[in-house]
């Protein structure tokens, strides 16, 4: 798509060329601690990290304590025709815990870095990338239980919670057992301002498209590893936006499920 000096009493004698330089000392000084006091605040935006229980809504991310993923796949046994014609909306799970190396796939389908120039694996308008992705982990080998933000750039985790959340997921989904069942919980969240201060009340219409791009790509990834997943919309908004701590800058737009599939008797 194409698409923020020292007071003297009226009247004194005290030498004008003094005078001017001493203005222009204390100009010099008032400046050099402006400079200062703006680089510490500067520094303090850059590396405050995101507080796992949202009280800190300041939309930065450490770079700390990253969990390194597994390098993607580029290649696959199956076939986009294939995927496109078998994918289908699973809400039912096997108890059996997904990979490490599963997840990973899965969130690189999403918004993963496919060139050097930075672009993702699915179309943004301007190239903005409004989007933000994070899974909630209760049944993976290899994390433990929390809420994780994805970083495309580096294609690692951040934990962000330390804690299994999904049942608080499930409570503000609508009590939907997918939620609460599912392995791990994939959300897509947005930033409609990186997209709007461009495009305008447009940019709305193509942050969600974007969504749906990404929401999409999980689906094809998940049927490739014979995963189950489904798009789920029907949820309260602030409440899952509070679950998973959510800067304030961020809204969230799906829930995606996602777990192994149930065997079926014959």
């Amino acid at each position: 798509m194409s698409g923020h000096a020292d007071n003297y009493p009226v009247g004194s004698n005290y030498p004008v060329g003094r005078l001017a330089v001493v203005a222009c000392a204390v100009s010099t000084r008032a400046f050099i601690f402006m400079v200062i006091a703006a680089c510490i605040i500067a520094a303090g935006c850059i590396i405050l990290p995101h507080s796992p229980d949202g009280q800190e809504k300041t939309g930065t991310w450490s770079t700390a304590g990253l969990v390194t993923l597994t390098a993607p796949k580029m290649t696959g046994t199956v076939s986009v025709e294939e995927a496109v014609s078998g994918r289908r909306s699973v809400r039912e799970y096997a108890t059996t815990p997904l990979e490490i190396s599963e997840i990973s796939q899965l969130l690189w389908a999403a918004q993963g870095l496919t060139d050097p120039s930075g672009l993702r694996t699915v179309p943004s308008a301007g190239a903005l990338y409004p989007l933000e992705i994070y899974a909630a982990c209760g049944n993976v080998t290899g994390l433990s239980g929390g809420v994780y933000h994805y970083v495309p750039q580096s294609h690692a985790l951040e934990r962000v919670i330390g804690r299994d959340v999904r049942e608080d997921l499930y409570q503000s989904a609508l009590q939907q057992p997918s939620v609460r069942d599912a392995a791990a919980v994939i959300i897509i969240a947005a930033d409609y301002n990186r997209t709007t201060q461009k495009y305008g009340g447009r940019g709305i219409r193509y942050v969600h498209m974007e969504a749906g791009h990404a929401s999409e790509n999980i689906y094809l990834q998940a049927y490739t590893l014979g995963i189950g997943t489904v798009a789920i919309g029907a949820f309260d908004d602030r409440g899952v936006a509070s679950v998973l701590g959510l800067p304030q800058n961020q809204t969230p737009l799906y829930l995606m499920p996602v777990g192994n599939l149930r065997t079926r008797a014959p």
